[in-house]
């Protein structure tokens, strides 16, 4: 199959473009995928030594990706303790 896909791009090499942005594509949404599998609260690899990992998170943790017009460090507690 890979050796079709390499006859296809050397006789229309405009089809290159096209390949490294899917690509390309391809990649960072895995990589997307991958950090929210990681990063996020709400995801539990571990249920049997931290089964509620969104108690965990301190005010202050920024998790998301993008903040804005967010301080996390000023902020304070507001919610009670488990």
């Amino acid at each position: 199959m890979l050796s079709t896909v390499m006859k296809q791009l050397k006789s229309h090499p405009a089809l290159i473009p096209l390949f490294v942005f899917i690509g390309g594509g391809a990649a960072m949404s895995m990589m997307y995928l991958g950090r929210l599998a990681l990063k996020n609260p709400e995801c539990s690899w571990d249920r049997t030594n931290n089964p509620e990992p969104w108690n965990k998170v301190e005010p202050n943790h920024q998790y998301k990706m993008f903040k804005v017009n967010m301080d996390y460090s000023k902020l304070k507690k507001d919610r009670p303790d488990f």
